[in-house]
C-alpha cells in the first residue's frame, strides 16, 4: 500500500498567514497539516509514502526525515514546478508496486481507501478518483458519471450551482498509465479533461469528512474541526 502526496504547493492564497512555510506544513493546532494526513494514511494501512516536494522542501524533509510512525518516507524533488501530473509522474519513479494512491498535501478527505481500490480493480481502470458529494458545488465544479461509474464529463467551477459530485483529490493510478505523458503537465486539465472519453477513468462517491485549506476561511475552520483527528 503506497501513496504519493503532492506537497510542493506555494500556498499563494495563504501567504499572509503562512510566512516562509510550505502549504502542507501549515500549522493546525500546532501540528503540521501534513502530519494529520499521514496519521490518516497510517489508519488506512499505507506503509510507504512518496512526498513530491519542491518549494521550501527542506522544511518538510527536516521535519519528517525518512519515517513517520509505521510509514517509510521517500522524496521526489522538483527542481522546477512540474504541475500536478508531472509531480505524480516523477514520484511514480520511486513506487515499487503496480498502482499507488495519489493525493494533495493541502486537503483532507477521509475515505475508506480499500473501497476505492476494489472499484479500481473491478473496473480495470486506468485511474479511479474519489468523489465527494456536495450540496453546493459552484466553488469546485463537478464530475459526471455514467451508470457504470465511468467518468462521462467535467463541469468547470462557477458553471453550475446546487448539489453534485466534486473531485475529492484522491486517486488510485496505474503506474504504467502516466509514462506516455510529458514530464510537466496538469493532471486535471491535460489528463482528466482531455482523455476521459477514451481512457478508463472511474469515480466513486464518498461522504467522508472533506476540507481543503487552500483559502484562509477554510484554514481557520481546520483549527476547530481537526481537533477530532488528534492522534
Amino acid at each position: 500500500m503506497e501513496a504519493i502526496i503532492l506537497a510542493g504547493g506555494l500556498g499563494t492564497r495563504l501567504q499572509k498567514i503562512l510566512i516562509d512555510t510550505p502549504k502542507s506544513m501549515a500549522l493546525v493546532n500546532g501540528q503540521p497539516f501534513l502530519e494529520y494526513l499521514l496519521n490518516y494514511l497510517t489508519g488506512q494501512g499505507i506503509t510507504r509514502v512518496i512526498l513530491s516536494v519542491g518549494h521550501q522542501k527542506e522544511i518538510i524533509m527536516d521535519y519528517f526525515k525518512d519515517r513517520y510512525k509505521n510509514i517509510s518516507i521517500s522524496y521526489a524533488m522538483e527542481d522546477e514546478p512540474l504541475g500536478t501530473g508531472g509531480g505524480i509522474k516523477k514520484a511514480f519513479g520511486l513506487i515499487e508496486g503496480e498502482q499507488a494512491f495519489a493525493m494533495n498535501g493541502d486537503s483532507m478527505f477521509r475515505i475508506d481507501l480499500s473501497i476505492l481500490q476494489q472499484t479500481h480493480l473491478s473496473h480495470k481502470a486506468d485511474i479511479s478518483m474519489a468523489l465527494r458529494f456536495m450540496e453546493e458545488t459552484e466553488r469546485y465544479g463537478t464530475v459526471q458519471l455514467d451508470e457504470e461509474k465511468r467518468v462521462s464529463g467535467f463541469m468547470e467551477k462557477g458553471t453550475e450551482t446546487g448539489e453534485g459530485m466534486i473531485n475529492g483529490g484522491i486517486y488510485l493510478i496505474n503506474k504504467s498509465y502516466l509514462t506516455s505523458f510529458p514530464d510537466k503537465f496538469s493532471l486535471e486539465k491535460d489528463c482528466f479533461e482531455k482523455q476521459y472519453r477514451t481512457d478508463r477513468f472511474f469515480g466513486y462517491p464518498f461522504r467522508g469528512y472533506f476540507l481543503d485549506i487552500g483559502i484562509p476561511e477554510d484554514y481557520m475552520r481546520a483549527q476547530d474541526e481537526f481537533k477530532r483527528f488528534d492522534d
